[in-house]
């Protein structure tokens, strides 16, 4: 009976979310309630959300103040002078551009939004590869890739999910993690390099811009976005390396925990917003401006708790993990940790997120429990799909991708499918060699 009420849950859940019928904080939060009065379980309802929500409130809160944090550096204009090098030292080449497309995306997804990630990487870039006449369907491939791999730091949406669904500590999956994003990232560059290269025998080296008797490539007029009135006001130049210094602190931190990571934010913003932005007024404006992602972000999180400890208290997930190990071949059961993470890439794929790791995620973390893989083991495994996650026609930023850049979703999907799938095997084949997941249980 539990086991049925479970999958119902789920299917009901994600149903719901992938026909958008409802949102997913609502699903997460009426599904789970209803399904658990349907079992009985009304009395004890109140105290099984509480502690649910008990486990994922650091989490919401780091994702919270570190979306502030790095929404106010973007304010503060930290990353302006590296775009402006970046530009300057591309020179016309079309390698050159393709790579620091990579890097520029890599850079600017450490606020963990898709979103912002390409509309800065896009604006800054595509005038150049215009000039260049180079293909935006490079374009948007390198900077998908390379957005898909720094997505995976504790503040962006996969890991957080991750974290939340299994109800550990993020700083478990994320640490053992960094070795494999810093080879994964390099890999992308190597792409970037092998596309760059490729488009640099096909057009040769840019001297001059076309229709200028110029010996040179002029770099001021490409690539540099112009600032609203409201930006430029908002950047402080002259606090640049303090900024600078205050992100470097923060990470280190982070690295060391020093402090949960939820502190370090909200000391790392709370230092910021007063080094910046002194007066009262222009701190609340700031805040107001990059609250309503924040607030989008923890709220689901929040009903993401509700939805976790419904499924643990009323003992429906202990259920569903043993219907599933009975439906599973017994050989395969020692190898959960590689299967979870080869479901991964269709699952996230024809699912959203939200489903993927709320829904599926902890009848496998639970099912791979039996033959002693723990939770994080199974939450980094469950990681390796995000390359062509973002390739999905759910994910509605890479729908602001390809519009940004003006080409086909089609053909995006297609032009960059091969090197997606690729990346999530370098992705797993690296984190099973870091001993980040088993290939098989002892």
């Amino acid at each position: 009976m539990l086991s049925f009420l479970g999958y119902g849950m789920i299917v009901t859940f994600m149903a719901l979310i992938m026909t958008k019928r409802l949102s997913p904080l609502v699903a997460m939060t009426t599904v789970p309630i209803l399904f658990a009065l349907i079992g009985g379980f009304g009395p004890d309802m109140g105290d099984m959300m509480i502690e649910g929500l008990r486990k994922v409130a650091p989490t919401a809160i780091m994702v919270m103040f570190a979306i502030l944090y790095f929404g106010l550096m973007f304010d503060t204009g930290l990353f302006d002078p590296i775009i402006k090098k970046f530009i300057q030292l591309i020179g016309g080449d079309p390698m050159k551009a393709v790579v620091f497309a990579a890097l520029l995306a890599g850079l600017v997804s450490l606020d963990g939004d898709g979103s912002t990630t390409y509309m800065i990487t896009v604006t800054a870039m595509l005038p150049l590869f215009k000039r260049m006449r180079l293909d935006p369907l490079a374009l948007t491939c390198v900077v998908i890739l390379a957005a898909s791999v720094t997505n995976l730091l504790p503040w962006g949406g996969p890991l957080a999910r991750a974290a939340a669904s299994l109800q550990v500590d993020t700083a478990d999956l994320f640490l053992p993690l960094i070795p494999t994003l810093v080879i994964s990232f390099l890999g992308v560059l190597l792409l970037a390099w092998f596309i760059g290269t490729r488009e640099r025998q096909r057009l040769g080296r840019l001297t001059q811009p076309l229709g200028s008797t110029s010996a040179t490539f002029d770099e001021d007029d490409v690539g540099s976005p112009s600032l609203s009135d409201e930006d430029a006001e908002l950047r402080r130049p002259k606090l640049f390396w303090l900024n600078a210094a205050l992100t470097v602190a923060l990470m280190a931190g982070l690295v060391m925990e020093l402090l949960p990571l939820a502190i370090l934010f909200m000391v790392a913003f709370a230092c910021a917003l007063v080094i910046n932005y002194p007066h009262i007024q222009d701190q609340r404006r700031r805040i107001s401006a990059h609250a309503p992602t924040a607030l989008n972000q923890i709220a689901i999180f929040l009903a993401a708790g509700i939805l976790a400890g419904i499924l643990s208290g009323t003992g429906m997930v202990d259920a569903m993990s043993k219907s599933f190990l009975n439906m599973l071949p017994a050989q395969w059961g020692p190898y959960m940790a590689p299967i979870t993470a080869l479901a991964s890439i269709p699952g996230t794929f024809f699912m959203s997120n939200d489903a993927f790791y709320y829904g599926v995620l902890p009848v496998l973390a639970k099912a791979a429990e039996v033959y002693g893989i723990t939770h994080a083991e199974i939450g980094r495994a469950s990681l390796v799909g995000q390359p062509i996650h973002l390739l999905s026609p759910l994910v509605a930023s890479t729908y602001l991708l390809c519009g940004l850049a003006g080409v086909e979703f089609s053909d995006h999907q297609k032009y960059t499918l091969k090197w997606a799938f690729a990346l999530c095997m370098v992705i797993m084949l690296v984190s099973m060699a870091f001993g980040l997941f088993p290939w098989s249980a002892a």
